[in-house]
């Protein structure tokens, strides 16, 4: 079949067989930050619906889990560590390929950033809650925050797999600890008041008042799930690269969704959805919601969470060097961008010079952001979910389109290379779209620029770069191959580093 998968005598270097499918699923879940995630949305999101917070979480869970298919798909076809970039190119050839590439890139890189700003500003509410407000000290702080991550990326993923493990525990604890308090407390009556007892009314999907605030909710809930594609950008240092990162992407999402509901559900009936005090209708509350009930539900303990959220940041801060990285690796090992992002540590096994391109390039970014303005860093995180939608589509696409010749060959692919895939993305398209329009308003966010909302100038014109950039590589001798479709195509060997498992066939005898 014309999608068979064949593998190169020699692949780009990596470490193989570093994770199995508790790390890969580790690494998804750290992935997302879901500590920092819920701080930084759930007040939004709240603000966007209201009591419809709930739902909210789960209709963004549809199209997340539907392109997880997508990716599983492409991945026992195809298990490159460029994911989007490589798949994308294989289905529609180089020009939408190489923006998958970016897309993934782009959102990384803005990311980084702002779990950087976390990082250091919780770092120092611990340890000296003045200096939390000095935007130096907590910028100085965020550096180093990525440069430490960065030196871990480039020692290897078995290290930071092990650190991942010590992180995410520490996150989930501390959730867990979180909605115990929380239901307790409303159980006994020693809730706040304005303490709201869940209904079922919070899950009516019929329920919502405002089309643009649930748009507004959806693409803010898509940003928490964002991240679990990690795993699938680490398939070749997997032990099983075509079984296990598809698994564990499944699996992160699920495990993603039980936990953001769940917290939700137990903050919005201990805090209610006042407007006043700790409810979750308070506009103050919004930008960091587990800060403004630390105090009321942890007392004394407070700083557990504190520490959780600075835990959550620093540790995707690691958790995002590392597909940014590998992606850039696959984008150089097929000429789609100069042969230096493709150089392997000889001793480390790792994207070498991508992961310190990627940790410098981040730095220089934040540091500029917050140069500028902390609300146009501010806007960046908003402008986030465009970036997302971008590629997490185009792979949903990728899916669809790849499989064409076989598609309808029998139930499974009917089901997961064409139903799922192609709702998914249609999904993100509607929500990129609708999205982009209400980010036009000047009064979306926190910045205006030429007189339109600074969230749009900077989610569409970090996309638009990206096509600048490409067409500036065209114009390079060293592109020529990969833009002529020559080092990448639907036939071109994918260069993964041999594994002993072998490719995984189909029922009708082809590989899937």
């Amino acid at each position: 079949m014309s999608d068979q998968k064949t593998t190169a005598a020699a692949g780009k270097g990596l470490a193989t067989g570093t994770l199995g499918l508790v790390g890969s699923t580790v690494i998804g879940l750290a992935s997302t930050a879901p500590v920092y995630s819920l701080a930084a949305t759930l007040g939004f999101v709240v603000l966007a619906v209201g009591a419809q917070a709930p739902i909210a979480f789960i209709i963004a869970f549809v199209p997340m889990f539907l392109i997880a298919f997508a990716y599983r798909e492409l991945n026992r076809a195809v298990p490159d560590c460029g994911t989007t970039f490589t798949w994308a190119t294989k289905a529609f050839g180089p020009w939408v390929g190489w923006m998958g590439g970016w897309g993934v890139a782009v959102a990384g890189m803005v990311v980084l950033a702002n779990l950087a700003q976390i990082g250091g500003k919780y770092f120092w509410l611990l340890v000296n809650p003045e200096l939390a407000e000095n935007g130096f000290v907590v910028t100085l702080t965020g550096v180093l925050f990525i440069a430490v991550m960065t030196y871990i990326s480039y020692r290897g993923t078995e290290i930071g797999e092990k650190l991942q493990n010590v992180l995410l525990a520490v996150q989930y604890l501390a959730l867990a600890v979180f909605v115990i308090a929380a239901v307790v407390s409303v159980a006994t009556g020693t809730a706040p008041e304005g303490a709201t007892p869940p209904t079922l009314d919070w899950f009516n999907p019929f329920a919502f008042t405002s089309t643009s605030g649930f748009v507004e909710a959806v693409l803010l809930a898509l940003f928490i799930y964002w991240g679990w594609d990690t795993c699938l950008a680490l398939n070749e240092e997997t032990k099983d690269p075509e079984r296990i990162p598809g698994r564990a992407a499944i699996l992160s999402t699920v495990i993603l969704l039980v936990t953001y509901v769940g917290v939700t559900v137990a903050a919005m009936a201990y805090a209610g959805l006042g407007t006043s005090g700790v409810g979750l209708g308070n506009e103050t509350n919004a930008e960091d919601v587990f800060f403004a009930l630390k105090d009321v539900l942890f007392g004394p303990w407070a700083w557990l969470l504190v520490i959780a959220v600075m835990v959550s940041a620093v540790s995707s801060t690691q958790t995002t060097i590392l597909p940014t990285a590998r992606g850039t690796l696959a984008m150089a090992a097929y000429k789609a961008l100069p042969t230096r992002f493709g150089r392997v540590h000889p001793k480390f096994q790792t994207p070498g010079f991508s992961t310190i391109v990627m940790g410098v390039v981040a730095t220089a970014f934040y540091v500029g952001m917050t140069i500028i303005s902390e609300d146009f860093l501010s806007d960046t995180i908003l402008s986030l979910g465009l970036a997302i939608a971008f590629y997490y589509a185009i792979t949903g696409y990728a899916c669809v389109w790849y499989f064409r010749c076989e598609l309808f060959q029998n139930a499974h692919n009917v089901v997961f290379k064409f139903l799922f895939p192609l709702l998914g993305a249609l999904m993100l398209t509607a929500a990129f779209v609708f999205s982009a329009i209400d980010m036009f308003d000047p009064d979306y966010g926190y910045t205006v620029i030429w007189g339109i909302g600074g969230v749009f100038v900077v989610g569409i014109g970090s996309l638009a770069l990206g096509v600048v950039l490409m067409v500036l590589w065209f114009f390079f001798a060293g592109s020529k191959p990969f833009f002529r479709g020559e080092s990448l195509n639907r036939e071109t060997p994918i260069l993964v580093p041999e594994t002993d498992h072998p490719p995984l066939r189909s029922v009708d005898g082809g590989f899937a």
